[in-house]
């Protein structure tokens, strides 16, 4: 029975097959994957990050509203595995990680509100703000929680994801009066994304307090570029040597033979795929508008925050082996076995044993690489906005996709595309209000929604000066 368990498919084998018909576009192919998988019971660990990847093919296929609920059930549900159950803890030591509840990887609970936040936009926009700011609280949590030691504490060197605070500012920004909010939270994205070049611009204008030209809006392209992380499983082969070594001092010095390491130490690591596909060229009525431009990149934020953790994971793994060898071996001289045989058979149960353990490769495995974004300033009135697929000097790769939408008089309109590879996948998502059979008068500042224009200060003209008595 264990060595039969122990060729069981692993998470990162069902990605494959999930990513594979996403990434082709094939989303209703990859929708009716993760369905036959979530309610089967053996899969219960692995509900929350079918879910998801749920959420990702449903914000692609036009449904942010549907998303967005799917990620608020996950977010939760994260926040609550964060309390330690130390029995499944205990427990994953006598068998592996994919045990125990899965509670998602840091830089993976900071995006889920991100992406909170960008399907809120794409819908109602009302609690968009509340999402962005939720991304800069985690990654405050999440650092602090794990203690102010610097020696301690690899978490302190985490980068942050600015997506959260540019999407604040972006907000605050529309509202035409909290400008000093929109700077601080500007500021924030020039600290932790430096090569983002945009924030230069857009501090000047926040602090000059100049969200558009009189009878313009704003459009904000936002783009999900490039194949994203993923975890694959690899042989630890330094580690499972130095263990044999153990193993062979242990046993010439003990009184029994220790279990021989001959199953391979498999532990979990980050891959981010290679990526044609750098970035997205914007055009507006047939005219170049610029590249998108990375505000939080995601393939480095993965790899970078789990190299910090991966002592730890390779920690648990060395433990759970000798765990694994300490039970066995305590087996032997509680049953005071003595026979040659007896020893063998109590080391081959041991190498079964060992050869059960997978790695764990749970993880978001339809994020894309890089999320970026494009301001641009248009006239109010209706426009045809063209993206196409492009290298990171902005050669195109693959073909041309448009749509309609209608600029507001000082507000703010969004887009989100998804292009893993040439092809984009899914729809082209035009905000509420920006869509063009959408009611005309209505507005809508992402934080707030109105019916009338904004105010500017030009509607308030200088009165007339008084006349002399």
């Amino acid at each position: 029975m264990l060595l039969v368990a122990s060729g069981c498919s692993s998470y990162a084998d069902r990605l494959r097959d999930v990513r594979t018909e996403f990434h082709s576009g094939n989303l209703v192919s990859a929708e009716k994957f993760v369905d036959k998988e979530l309610p089967k019971k053996r899969r219960a660990k692995e509900a929350d990050v079918l879910k998801l990847e749920r959420a990702m093919i449903e914000l692609s296929s036009g449904k942010p509203a549907t998303a967005e609920r799917t990620l608020r059930e996950v977010r939760d549900r994260f926040d609550f595995l964060e309390q330690k159950n130390i029995a499944e803890g205990t427990a994953s030591y006598l068998t592996d990680d994919t045990h125990r509840a899965y509670a998602g990887e840091d830089y993976e609970k900071v995006l889920i509100r991100a992406f909170l936040a960008l399907s809120n936009l794409m819908h109602d926009g009302g609690d968009a703000n509340a999402y962005a700011l939720q991304v800069n609280d985690k990654q405050r949590q999440i650092i602090e929680a794990a203690g102010e030691d610097a020696d301690k504490n690899p978490k302190l060197a985490y980068k942050h994801v600015a997506l959260g605070a540019y999407v604040s500012g972006m907000l605050r920004e529309a509202t035409h009066r909290d400008y000093d909010d929109a700077k601080r939270s500007i500021q924030l994205v020039a600290n932790w994304e430096p090569e983002f070049a945009s924030a230069k611009q857009d501090l000047e204008r926040v602090t000059n307090g100049r969200h558009s030209a009189p009878g313009n809006g704003v459009l904000y392209v936002f783009t999900l570029v490039g194949r994203g992380p993923y975890k694959a499983e690899r042989f630890e082969r330094p580690t499972q040597a130095a263990m044999l070594i153990v193993d062979h001092i242990l046993s010439a010095i003990g009184k029994h033979t220790v279990t021989p390491t001959f199953a391979p130490v498999k532990v979990p690591v980050v891959v981010v795929p290679p990526n044609r596909v750098q970035s997205v060229s914007v055009l507006i009525d047939g005219k170049p508008a610029g590249l998108t431009e990375t505000i939080t990149d995601v393939g480095e934020l993965a790899t970078q925050q789990y190299a910090a953790i991966f002592p730890r994971v390779l920690a648990r793994t060395v433990v759970r082996r000798s765990i694994k060898k300490g039970t066995l071996y305590a087996a032997k001289e509680f049953g005071q076995v003595e026979n040659p045989l007896g020893e063998l058979a109590i080391d081959a149960v041991g190498v079964a044993w060992e050869a059960t353990e997978n790695a764990d490769t749970r993880c978001w495995g339809l994020l894309p690489n890089k999320i970026q974004v494009r301001r641009i300033e248009l006239s109010a009135g209706t426009h045809q906005l063209s993206l196409r697929p492009a290298t990171a000097s902005g050669q195109p790769l693959g073909e041309t996709h448009q749509t309609e939408l209608r600029i507001v008089d000082g507000g703010n309109a969004y887009v989100l595309a998804n292009f893993p590879s040439t092809t984009m996948v899914g729809k082209l998502l035009v905000s509420q209000e920006a869509r063009p059979d959408s009611p005309p008068d209505e507005h809508n500042f992402g934080a707030r929604k109105c019916l009338t224009p904004p105010i500017r200060p030009a509607d308030f003209p200088e009165p007339p000066p008084e006349k002399a008595p």
